[in-house]
């Protein structure tokens, strides 16, 4: 899934043995696992589902095998109103059963049977009703042009909300599942619909082909006046015999914009069937683009949902949207084979389906698409992974789980990013073909089962030949957080260059972390010889190591993370860095980012000055690709919004951004040309919004500002000329427009928005007016957010905006505690673990961080995840604090 993170709160004890857990009080709620004396074997869903109402009804029935005697079992369900239970003995005999709501704000409940009953199969049958959804967890209800839509999104907790259940990835079966809904509208679910029949004046029943065995999160339907386009059918190949149905599905009116996604559907599945050596088995493929969604997508095998930007393109859509869509698409059907085929066996393995995606989804990428670049975004995500695990509140990969809030933050950058780069990293040290066998025999082996970590680990150290050392090093980045820190000396010794390699933790300025902690770390480093360069690669599985360089010319320079393959940070001497400086252009553009990487590393852990930054990062502003000619600008914007406290000192870093990237901008003008390559899209948008909006630059924002101004000129018919201004470049226009124009062009946004569906023009309205830097105006747009005009999930997009300075976050910071009930009652338990960022993000004074801990502290139980995302939020405000503090601006 592609995922904003969603929390809940609960201790979560560990799985006990079967006796214990059938001891279990019938009054004490077991947290976290379900005790598996009771064990689901299949389920019948009915729903009857009216998208235009406020509840809907389901009948559940599940076979349970009960393992041994007892007088109750506990399932999930929360918020369901429960009027009559059955229970079905094995010689089929019926008697009433009663549900309690044990502990309704964890969703556990109880079965009480009314006498004990020896181990059997039993069938429940629970009838309920419930509410649509209003914050876009179980079954919800979201509307489109004015229309109700029914859907649902499980993942990861939430398939309690819909229908009551054992809901957790451990436990797979088959589903039938039966949709009775209003006669003029549709519905899809994870299967071929089998069956159609009238259910009463209005009413149709549709049924759907039995599933594979799945857990409960993945279960999915969808109901209203869905457009369903057909798109190619996906022909048979050496691995699977049938031709694979591919459709679109999108709400009424969208679904001719469905065929450029259909079209790249094809490759993605073939490219996937022939890595893993096993064909989809899952019978059909839709892929829905929801009104509204809480996460990126999710991978509901058979029914694929996203973000309907993703999947709705047009021939002038912005090339973010079109790479967006590919790449995530390309994720999703990877699970169809991490995760869905093959299932975690609990939370603390999640890296299991979304490290393990996100990795295959850069391979098809990259398979399919080169020009796109996956390689460079698989570094670019590991780097970002690499800020939040500087922390010493960062989460591990394979993280404990002692709450709901832990599986509900754990669909972070640490699961997905870090996961994947790590391993990439060990991929490259057995090889990517000893790798993909491994692979194989890992799906072979669980396939429509379970996995833990282990049976990953060891099917690719069989694969590989290796023992204990190789898993101990790869469990050694999944059992433990932290970014290894490299440092490399390099010395002359005997007529031969040796390379010293010590390695730490790395831990920025002002941490109180540790920093002795030991991987095994797959190192590579690259150096220069009298023709050319050379690679030498050894485990470095100890505090220190020497690795002699064959062949190093003297002098050399030495790349510390050849390719950027391992997932470390380097350090080197001054000297060693000024010559690796000189020889930049020598490097792969993967190194150069691993290189500009370090350098922010080295300034961030108080090596470097912003002056010996500067230095450093200049080169890489002119190399051709774009990925890295705008690595600086993070680090060169920190040290212009931080260091730089006098008008000499930010001119001096306003003439370095101006002399790297002005030509540039320039030379790729204001508007698409036809043919461009879409890098220079992407390019020409990245650079407009960081000189525009972060360093201001005149003559940016004067042109950005001629079409923002067109775009909010209003056309005959009275609506805005949003298609006046370059796609690609709509948001920051208009994101300029309303500082420059102040009111009136906040007040054109707020009163397009609800009349605008397509959803890229929204986005671009969502920037425009979480742009404005003028607080009695940053609140009215706030306001605005909290009001059903503004879905649930495009909530964020207005409230991330006033970050940019201490005035801005103290308006921000005095409206949302102003509003925190009101935030709190609309985003419900999705949004939790993020509230401590969205509202104390970018922070850099002890008295935020003091604020937010005062604040959020005793809310905590409001909304799980909140405790996680409130330690690592007031942890970055400290260390921006510390770092600031050691800076001196004469340096720049």
């Amino acid at each position: 899934m592609h995922r904003f993170a969603r929390p809940f709160a609960l201790t979560v004890l560990a799985m006990c043995c079967g006796a214990a857990l059938a001891s279990t009080p019938a009054d004490q709620a077991p947290h976290g696992t379900l005790p598996r004396w009771a064990v689901p074997e299949s389920y019948q869903l009915s729903f009857k589902v009216d998208p235009k109402q406020q509840d809907y009804s389901g009948t559940t029935t599940i076979k349970v095998d009960l393992k041994q005697a007892a007088d109750h079992l506990w399932l999930d369900g929360r918020d369901l109103n429960v009027s009559k239970v059955t229970i079905t003995d094995a010689s089929g005999t019926a008697h009433d059963g009663k549900y309690v709501a044990v502990a309704p704000n964890e969703g556990v409940s109880r079965i009480d049977f009314g006498s004990t009953l020896k181990p059997q199969q039993l069938t429940l049958t629970i009838e309920y009703t419930a509410p649509l959804n209003q914050q876009l967890q179980g079954l919800y209800k979201v509307s489109h042009a004015g229309v109700p839509y029914a859907m649902t999104q499980m993942e990861p907790i939430s398939a309690r909300y819909a229908f009551p259940g054992f809901d957790e990835p451990g436990f797979k079966t088959p589903y039938d599942i039966s949709l009775t809904i209003p006669s003029d509208v549709t519905a899809v679910a994870n299967t071929k619909q089998t069956g159609e029949a009238a259910a009463g004046a209005g009413w149709k029943t549709l049924t759907f082909a039995k599933t594979q065995p799945l857990p409960t999160y993945l279960v999915a339907f969808a109901v209203g006046p869905w457009d369903i386009v057909n798109g190619p059918d996906i022909s048979p190949d050496d691995y699977r015999t049938d031709v694979l149905p591919l459709r679109g599905i999108a709400a009424h009116g969208e679904g001719h914009r469905m065929q450029h996604v259909l079209s790249e559907t094809p490759s993605i599945i073939h490219t996937l069937e022939n890595y893993y050596g096993f064909g989809y088995p899952f019978g059909k493929l839709d892929l829905l683009a929801a009104p509204d969604f809480s996460a990126g997508a999710m991978e509901n095998p058979g029914l694929v949902t996203f973000r309907d930007w993703l999947l709705l393109l047009d021939p002038d859509s912005p090339a973010k949207y079109v790479r967006g869509s590919f790449n995530v698409t390309a994720h999703e059907l990877a699970h169809q084979w991490t995760g869905d085929t093959v299932t975690l066996a609990w939370w603390n393995d999640i890296w299991l389906n979304e490290a393990f995606a996100t990795w295959m989804q850069q391979k098809v990428t990259m398979k399919v698409h080169p020009e796109y670049r996956a390689d460079l975004d698989r570094i670019h995500g590991a780097e970002g992974a690499m800020q939040n695990d500087s922390l010493t509140s960062a989460r591990q990969i394979r993280q404990p789980i002692t709450g709901n809030g832990d599986i509900e933050t754990a669909f972070d950058g640490i699961t997905y990013q870090k996961g994947a780069a790590v391993i990439g990293m060990f991929e490259g040290y057995v090889g990517e073909d000893t790798f993909q066998k491994g692979m194989r025999a890992y799906i072979q082996a669980h396939k429509f089962g379970n996995a833990k970590a282990d049976d990953l680990v060891g099917a690719i150290a069989t694969a590989a030949n290796q023992g204990e050392t190789f898993k101990h090093a790869f469990n050694s980045f999944l059992d433990q957080s932290g970014v290894p820190y490299v440092q490399a000396q390099l010395d002359q010794k005997n007529g031969k260059t040796i390379l010293h390699l010590t390695q730490s933790r790395y831990l920025p300025t002002g941490s109180t972390g540790n920093a002795n902690r030991v991987w095994g770390i797959p190192v590579c480093v690259r150096y220069a010889t009298s023709d050319g360069t050379k690679q030498s690669c050894e485990l470095l599985d100890k505090a220190t190591a020497s690795m002699v360089l064959t062949d190093a010319s003297t002098p050399t320079w030495v790349m510390p993370n050849a390719n950027a393959r391992g997932y470390y940070r380097f350090s080197l001497s001054k000297k060693d860095w000024a010559n690796l400086t000189q020889h930049v252009a020598a490097l792969s553009d993967t190194e150069q980012l691993a290189y500009a990487d370090s350098i922010d590393a080295g300034f961030r852990h108080g090596d470097l000055n912003a002056g010996d930054v500067m230095t450093a990062l200049k080169p890489l502003t002119s190399v051709a690709t774009r990925e890295v000619a705008v690595a600086p600008l993070e680090t060169i914007e920190w040290i212009y919004s931080n260091e730089a406290t006098t008008d000499a000192q930010r001119a001096k870093v306003e003439a370095w951004v101006k002399d790297a990237y002005l030509p540039r901008m320039e030379q790729l003008g204001y508007q698409r040309k036809s043919g461009e390559p879409e890098g220079d899209s992407l390019l020409r948008s990245a650079l407009a919004e960081v000189l525009a909006l972060d360093f201001k630059l005149p003559e940016v924002r004067t042109a950005l500002l001629k079409q923002g101004d067109a775009a909010l000129a209003k056309k005959a018919d009275g609506h805005l000329n949003l298609t006046a201004a370059d796609p690609d470049l709509l948001g920051v226009a208009l994101a300029v427009a309303v500082q420059e124009r102040g009111e009136p062009a906040l007040d054109a946004l707020i009163a397009e928005l609800p009349q605008t569906t397509d959803p890229a023009l929204r986005n671009a309205m969502l920037q425009g007016l979480s742009a404005t830097d003028t607080p009695a105006l940053a609140d009215k747009a706030r306001d605005f957010a909290l009001t059903k005009q503004v879905k649930v999930g495009e909530m964020a997009a207005i409230l991330r905006g006033g970050h940019d300075t201490p005035a801005a976050r103290d308006a921000l910071w005095n409206w949302f505690t102003g509003h925190y009930d009101q935030v709190i009652a609309r985003t419900g338990s999705f949004a939790g673990g993020r509230l401590p960022s969205l509202v104390g993000g970018d922070g850099c004074s002890k008295a935020e961080a003091d604020r937010l801990q005062a604040y959020f502290e005793p809310r905590l139980k409001d909304v799980t995840g909140a405790d996680r995302g409130l330690a690592q939020t007031r942890e970055q405000t400290l260390l921006c604090t510390a770092l600031k503090a050691k800076q001196d601006p004469s340096k720049i």
